[in-house]
């Protein structure tokens, strides 16, 4: 399905029921809305490993704008700034009151700046391996330098810079740092990203890391985020280091942090079952008291 608004189309896919019949009554769940990363990712491997959620909540799977089977425009719109407010024309277009929200790694920057934006519209968010400012490069930076290896550090390269010349050449960048990635891939040489399906905008991770990624700061308005919050990072991630994490939890009110051991960047396949059940447990309702 595609959604027509501002000025462009956002691809978008439902699973799950909203009002949903349980035993001899109904309930109603949440409607959480899944920001993919990258940024240039999409929202495929959200179906491939946090599926389950449809369990407790109706998912809303978003392809960023120019990602995935979003409409392609020129470069210069793929901005964070728009991905924000493309969020927000989305929920009207569902005509939603409130939203939950997972975002994953850069997701999870552009899930910050809509719960700073638009605090009262969100009821629960999720932020999974992700960070709050420009400063996680720098760290991402020294990690890969001590983690690495030779081909891997020269390849990063064009994602620091932003030189990416097409999806192929993205798809080389991941076949050698899958193992940086996921510590499954590294222990168990089970390929987490060289062989997803997803398709990628070169053009949208160029304009992140070449451009935008380098100066945006949430950290002095984290304070505004208003609603519960969940942080999830992994032990040994190398690109939004743990550390991330913890200033976001120092920052942001009615939040709570887990750290998962043994694992990178992709805790979803890491620790799978860890992370759904967390999850699950956190977006699922609590029970009245009678």
């Amino acid at each position: 399905m595609k959604a027509k608004i501002r000025g462009t189309e956002i691809y978008f896919d439902i699973a799950g029921m909203q009002i949903a019949p349980v035993k001899s009554d109904f309930e109603e769940r949440p409607v959480v809305f899944m920001l993919h990363g990258g940024p240039g990712g999409d929202h495929l491997r959200f179906k491939q490993h946090s599926a389950e959620f449809q369990e407790v909540a109706q998912l809303v799977f978003i392809d960023h704008r120019g990602c995935g089977r979003s409409k392609k425009t020129k470069a210069s719109d793929y901005t964070l700034e728009n991905n924000i407010e493309d969020i927000e024309a989305l929920r009207k277009h569902l005509g939603l009151e409130k939203i939950c929200i997972i975002g994953v790694s850069y997701g999870g920057m552009v899930a910050q700046g809509y719960a700073i934006r638009y605090p009262k519209n969100v009821e629960k968010l999720i932020l999974v391996v992700t960070a709050p400012s420009y400063r996680c490069l720098e760290e991402a930076k020294k990690n890969l330098l001590e983690k690495g290896n030779s081909k891997q550090i020269k390849i990063t390269e064009h994602l620091w810079n932003g030189t990416f010349k097409n999806a192929k050449h993205v798809g080389e960048y991941f076949k050698l740092m899958d193992p940086m990635y996921s510590m499954v891939s590294k222990k168990k040489k089970k390929p987490v990203f060289a062989k997803s399906k997803t398709i990628w905008s070169h053009e949208a991770l160029n304009q992140g890391f070449g451009g935008f990624l380098r100066k945006f700061d949430f950290i002095p308005h984290l304070k505004k985020i208003t609603c519960p919050t969940l942080i999830l990072a992994g032990e040994q991630d190398w690109i939004c280091s743990p550390n991330q994490s913890k200033i976001m939890a120092k920052h942001i009110p009615h939040s709570q942090l887990k750290i998962f051991k043994n694992c990178g960047h992709v805790i979803a396949v890491d620790a799978h079952k860890n992370y759904i059940n967390t999850i699950k447990g956190f977006l699922r309702p609590k029970k009245r008291k009678k």
